[in-house]
């Protein structure tokens, strides 16, 4: 079982602004994954992985592929408060779920 959270590189987001997103996202798919497979994830150390995405339309890809996949995700558009434009899309979480099925939708990216 593996999480994996997919930021985007163009956007200039600054590491606390990186970190607020990636957390956003991970919690954000984990409230969409069912009973069976939080506690698993949970109690085999709630693995996860950061991965890279040059632009939005790579992340709207991304999130196709996990509804395809039947796989919980959810995508993180930023509020607007200090770095980025309101509306702005910053991230991607994909599972928890087998990694399989993770690496299906998100293996080809680079670790951020």
């Amino acid at each position: 079982m593996k999480q994996a959270i997919v930021a985007r590189t163009d956007v200039g987001m600054g590491q606390g602004k990186l970190a607020a997103q990636v957390a956003h996202a991970s919690l954000s798919a984990y409230e969409e994954t069912g009973t069976k497979a939080r506690k698993e994830w949970k109690g085999g150390g709630q693995k996860k992985i950061v991965l890279q995405a040059d632009g939005e339309d790579r992340i709207f890809e991304l999130a196709e592929k996990a509804r395809a996949e039947g796989l919980a995700h959810a995508v993180v558009r930023d509020a607007g408060h200090t770095q980025l434009d309101p509306g702005t899309v910053t991230a991607l979480a994909v599972g928890p779920a087998d990694e399989e099925l993770v690496d299906k939708v998100t293996g080809d990216l680079s670790l951020y």
